[in-house]
């Protein structure tokens, strides 16, 4: 397959020796997005230190800067931004451009929901693609409008509302997403906006929200886990520390459990309980993964991982887990393809409106790789190959990543360990969230496991 001039073409070939050292990993993202929201939704100056700097954060910087707020970088990873206050924002002169990021998009739809602005949001073709009637159908209830193309797709119009309603929705389907949406649609109503949301979601928003001084109500109940928030707060500004991403740092510690003789360390790692999922399902293959110099930083738990070369077996990944792990089924596929027996991943309906519907390219990404996959309904099941001779992932194909990021990086993973190198259309999208990966991954690795192809 002949690559344009417009993608980056990668391959990646079996690691040329064991995984090793001490890394760092760019900071978290969800939690980049939310300090650069709701510093420009306090009053004073936030300072960020170990801000995400890839292409989607970076989009959320410039449509804060278009509505009002000051955002400046002071250095590497080191942000202030001067805030305008709970609803100060103002009407952007151009269109919000969000380029590849759902997260940034959605919480976006809250933000101007309560604010009395007309605004035009757009995004790469990728984002074009993904649907926001999950979140414009709930705001709508504050009395916001929002026109988009069918199938509730950007560009989309919004008009906020002038005296937002508070909000009191039950979450179809749990979505950490829709719930930070609402929150901060209610941020401007008067009154307690009510979520409630059929499994615990990352809680990055509920825990920004006290940081900043608002005042957040978490029950567990029979109905679900109830968010309530009191409207109209003033959020004062606050320092923010993002830890490292675990959804980046999984890529690294899978990898490192693949290949022979590894022993690596990723420093600095986020471990809210409701986004480490991933790690607790590694663990339960036989993954040798263990946290050092355990801590908290801005209300967040951090630590340090140790992943070390670990002989995998196949595991049921219950669908209640899906939420604490949904952007790293790519990758656990991956440690699945090299694991011993069958691994099955249930409930994954919500892969299938990712940046690609991750489900089906997931499968694609095993098939082109020699490895036998199925799809079982909303289930993902992977068959094994370490009872192979000589027990490696084959390898050898070409993956298409469907401007995908996590799909790219996940199948680079897979040509670490694998028999023969494994190929990507184009890893440009990697940026989006995680800048330098292929350089700290063969940093790590010690040679140029990944090249252009």
């Amino acid at each position: 397959m002949a690559a344009s001039a417009a993608t980056t073409p990668l391959r990646a070939s079996a690691a040329p020796g064991p995984l090793s050292g001490r890394l760092t990993v760019p900071g978290d993202k969800s939690i980049s997005h939310r300090a650069l929201m709701f510093g420009a939704l306090a009053v004073g100056t936030t300072e960020i230190t170990g801000l995400l700097e890839g292409e989607d954060v970076l989009r959320t910087a410039a449509a804060m800067r278009a509505l009002g707020a000051t955002v400046e970088q002071l250095a590497p990873g080191r942000w202030r931004v001067a805030g305008r206050g709970v609803g100060g924002l103002v009407e952007p002169a151009d269109v919000l451009d969000m380029g590849n990021s759902g997260t940034a998009a959605r919480l976006l739809c809250g933000l101007l929901a309560g604010h009395p602005i007309f605004s035009v949001m757009t995004g790469d073709a990728s984002l074009r693609k993904r649907p926001m009637s999950r979140v414009t159908v709930p705001l709508a209830q504050s009395g916001a409008q929002f026109w988009a193309r069918e199938g509730g797709r950007l560009p989309l119009a919004v008009q906020g509302a002038a005296d937002p309603m508070p909000l009191d929705y039950t979450l179809p389907v749990a979505s950490a997403q829709v719930k930070s949406a609402c929150l901060l649609a209610g941020l401007c109503a008067r009154g307690t906006t009510r979520v409630v949301e059929p499994e615990p979601t990352r809680d990055h928003t509920e825990n920004m929200l006290r940081h900043f001084g608002a005042t957040v109500r978490v029950t567990d109940t029979a109905e679900g886990r109830v968010i309530e928030l009191d409207g109209q707060p003033e959020l004062v500004a606050a320092p923010i520390m993002v830890p490292g991403d675990p959804s980046s740092a999984a890529f690294l510690l899978v990898a490192a459990l693949l290949v022979p003789g590894s022993a690596l360390v990723v420093e600095n790692v986020g471990l809210n309980p409701l986004r480490t999922g991933l790690f607790a399902t590694l663990r339960e293959m036989g993954a040798k993964l263990t946290v050092q110099n355990a801590r908290t930083e801005g209300g967040e738990p951090v630590g340090d991982l140790l992943a070390e070369y670990s002989q995998l077996h196949g595991v049921v990944v219950p669908p209640g887990r899906a939420p604490s792990m949904i952007d790293e089924y790519p990758v656990l596929a991956v440690a699945a393809a090299a694991a011993t027996g069958e691994t099955r991943m249930r409930g994954l309906a919500e892969l299938r409106v990712k940046e690609s519907d991750r489900l089906a390219a997931t499968h694609a990404m095993l098939a082109a790789n020699g490895i036998v996959s199925r799809i079982e309904g909303d289930d993902l099941v992977v068959q094994g190959s370490a009872g192979t001779v000589p027990g490696r992932i084959p390898g050898g194909g070409l993956v298409l990543t469907h401007m995908d990021h996590r799909l790219a990086m996940s199948a680079l993973v897979m040509g670490l360990a694998a028999q023969r190198p494994v190929a990507v259309d184009d890893a440009g999208f990697i940026d989006t969230s995680f800048p330098g990966f292929a350089a700290l991954v063969n940093q790590a690795a010690g040679g140029a496991a990944i090249a252009a192809a």
